[in-house]
């Protein structure tokens, strides 16, 4: 077999959808390495590199064979048994299997193993040679791609992401030939469409990515992205400014550009009247600009746009951005202007207009519920009812102003805007804001109290009131977002160490819906009616289905954070009512892992667990009494148990309270040597029935003690 070259698939297309491009290429190259491996074609894999641009995907893998290795193909034929009639002539079977072979049944092996012997077929096939596996290979790369909408172009028959227009694949300097999508590959790539229009000549697989760089192209994403960072920067240091630049917008100013060029431009300060936010909006979701701030983190009337082409009038290309982004600022000023006539107050009763779901009503049946909601969560963490409800009920009036319906996504921000020009206080009108964080992954919770209250408050209807009409989320299905609401929900209440019954606040969001709403959800019978369920079984099914959703979302909220499933699991079977409580019950399980004597405790009560669970399961056995009398003690160890059991239930009795897990599972620690002892010198069913029952009671005791924090048998 020849030494391995490097192998290079550029496909150039139409202009490829940016916020898909990082997913097509990484896709594209994996198909790629999938086919090269599926065939047992030898190759750096794990040196391949997916390069794209807005015009083209390739995949670049080194060191690839030149053809397959050598394969040894085996058959399995009819067992020996079966092989031979009785007069020891083959048999059809093993003539039937000669044939399928294309041999002899003399040119058949035996293949004997410990379960027995059969007829096999052994031959060697020669590799193909690559040239005749890349089309296959790329053509099932192309198909699986996660294109949701492929296009067809001109008269074919094929479909791709956007219509293809070349090929190239270079094995070393060895054009391998092949038809993909109707093109056939050769060593002609083409650069940037108005800076290199001309065909780029390719000489080898290893230069491809220097000869797209000489042809103004970066091919190479994190040389575009690094490149764009860099010529911002440049330009950010002669304008004086801080460009805020995230990731999201790095990602798709990369993918539009094949040769980023920074350019200065500015607006009219006038528009810096408008909240910052709206701007920064229409800048950054609009036209792709990056902002400027002051070392003051105050928008300045500096922007940056990124263009794809190094031009000899970059003042031309400014002009073009700041005319363009000059009327949809005229637009956020307008719409500011006219919002700002309107009391946000006003909008309530127009809420009755605007429907929620429906089976829930309009955004002003939520609004009445969601405030019933936040003076009742309010009042039990030690907030202010009042402002929790006038809150809550100015919360989604920002929905019907002219801002938030050009800009949804400052729903909420505007909110907070228009209320504290109405004079309302500074606490409620942050609220307002705040309380729709987390708003993506990552995002913090609200720091304010009241922004608390009203995302719990908020969290609760929508997860009650859509679980309760039917429409929980299945599969990749989550239409209204739960798994994020619910995420949202458990995060606030922990991280804000919210003290709230999470199970008693599902139960009084789905008393504040309507009985109509808890039918909706229940699914015809046969008979095309909805079964009779009185609203109150309802609600108790809805109950446990809600907290176990929730729950779930808190198995991945811990696993993020690296804590095992054995502690999630040992708190989760104690049932705490408040997540805040579960938090730290779970913190002082990884804290009490870490004693010496965490693992003997843990097995002491598994075995506990077991005695205990056998012994209900007896048949005739008589239930298992908690009462703990001396007169039954035969052995010292017994005595020194409970002795020790006691002294533990009393010291920790503070902390426990206290909620203090820490020192109450380190103060059980020190049972582990009466523990020990117990189970070395004492057999638990003894022959003395009263014995027996007082020795079960003692363990019962102490599994209870143990479960105060968390069940340890489980760890």
């Amino acid at each position: 077999m020849n030494a391995g070259k490097s192998l290079l698939i550029e496909l150039g297309t139409e202009e490829l959808p940016p916020k898909a491009l990082d997913e097509l290429s990484a896709a594209f190259l994996r198909g790629v390495c999938d086919g090269l491996a599926k065939r047992g074609v030898s190759a750096g894999l794990d040196q391949a590199v997916a390069y794209a641009s807005p015009r083209r995907l390739a995949a670049f893998v080194p060191d690839v064979a030149s053809s397959q290795p050598e394969q040894v193909i085996e058959r399995r034929g009819p067992a020996l048994a079966a092989a031979f009639d009785a007069e020891g002539q083959p048999s059809r079977a093993l003539l039937g299997f000669a044939q399928s072979c294309g041999v002899d049944v003399g040119q058949l092996e035996k293949l004997e193993t410990d379960k027995g012997a059969w007829f096999v077929w052994r031959t060697i096939k020669p590799g193909q040679p690559l040239a005749a596996l890349l089309p296959e290979i790329i053509d099932e790369a192309l198909k699986a791609l996660p294109i949701p909408r492929p296009m067809r172009w001109a008269d074919h028959d094929y479909s791709f992401v956007r219509p293809a227009h070349w090929l190239v694949i270079l094995h070393g300097a060895e054009i391998v030939d092949g038809e993909v999508l109707g093109l056939s590959s050769g060593r002609k790539s083409r650069g940037h469409r108005f800076m290199h229009p001309q065909p780029v000549h390719v000489a080898d697989a290893d230069g491809w990515i220097d000869s797209m760089r000489a042809s103004k192209v970066l091919a190479d994403p994190v040389e575009r992205r690094q490149r764009i960072r860099d010529e911002i920067a440049k330009v950010a240091a002669g304008i004086g400014g801080t460009p805020r630049l995230d990731d999201a917008l790095l990602d798709e100013l990369a993918n539009l550009t094949e040769w980023p060029v920074a350019i200065a431009c500015t607006f009219e300060q006038a528009f810096l009247d408008v909240p910052p936010e709206a701007l920064v909006t229409t800048m950054v979701v609009n036209q792709k600009f990056v902002p400027v701030f002051d070392a003051n983190g105050k928008l300045t009337e500096h922007f940056i746009g990124i263009a794809n082409i190094q031009s000899k009038d970059p003042a031309e290309i400014r002009r073009g951005y700041e005319r363009v982004i000059r009327p949809r600022f005229a637009d956020a000023k307008f719409f500011w202007d006219e919002d700002l006539k309107t009391p946000l107050a006003s909008y309530q009763e127009q809420l009755k207009n605007v429907t929620y779901q429906q089976a829930l009503g309009s955004q002003w049946d939520k609004s009445v519920r969601v405030a019933e909601l936040a003076r009742i969560v309010a009042n039990r963490v030690g907030a202010d009812a009042a402002q929790a409800t006038r809150a809550a009920s100015l919360a989604k009036c920002d929905l019907l102003t002219r801002m938030v319906g050009e800009f949804p996504e400052l729903q909420g921000v505007m909110g907070r805007y228009y209320a504290s020009h109405d004079g309302e206080g500074a606490t409620v009108a942050a609220a307002l804001d705040s309380h729709y964080q987390p708003r993506f992954g990552g995002d913090r919770i609200a720091a304010d109290k009241l922004g608390q209250v009203l995302a719990v408050a908020e969290r609760l209807d929508t997860l009650a009131g859509i679980f309760a009409i039917g429409m929980k989320p299945g599969g990749n299905k989550d239409p209204f977002a739960l798994r994020r609401a619910a995420l949202g929900l458990a995060r606030t209440l922990i991280e804000g160490g919210l003290e709230l019954d999470l199970r008693g606040s599902f139960i009084e969001a789905l008393e504040l819906l309507p009985d109509t709403a808890l039918a909706a959800g229940l699914k015809p019978g046969k008979d095309g009616k909805p079964p009779s369920l009185h609203a109150g079984a309802r609600r108790a099914i809805l109950v446990d289905e809600l907290v176990e959703f929730v729950l779930d979302r808190l198995r991945g909220y811990y696993a993020e954070q690296g804590f095992e499933h054995a502690q999630f699991e040992s708190v989760l079977a104690v049932q705490p009512a408040s997540l805040a409580d579960f938090d730290r019950r779970l913190r002082a399980v990884v804290e009490f892992g870490r004693c010496p004597e965490a693992a003997s405790l843990a097995a002491a009560n598994k075995r506990v667990a077991n005695i205990l669970r056998k012994q209900a399961e007896e048949a005739g056995a008589p239930p298992i009494g908690r009462a703990v009398d001396p007169a039954h003690f035969e052995a010292d160890a017994e005595r020194e148990l409970a002795d020790a059991l006691t002294a533990a239930r009393r010291d920790s009795a503070a902390a426990q309270a206290a909620g203090d897990y820490a020192a109450v599972l380190s103060r059980l620690a020190q049972l582990q040597a009466p523990v020990d002892a117990f189970f070395d010198g004492v057999l638990v069913n003894a022959d003395d029935p009263a014995v027996r029952a007082n020795r079960l009671a003692l363990l019962a005791q102490l599994k209870t003690q143990f479960s105060t924090v968390a069940d340890i048998a489980l760890l």
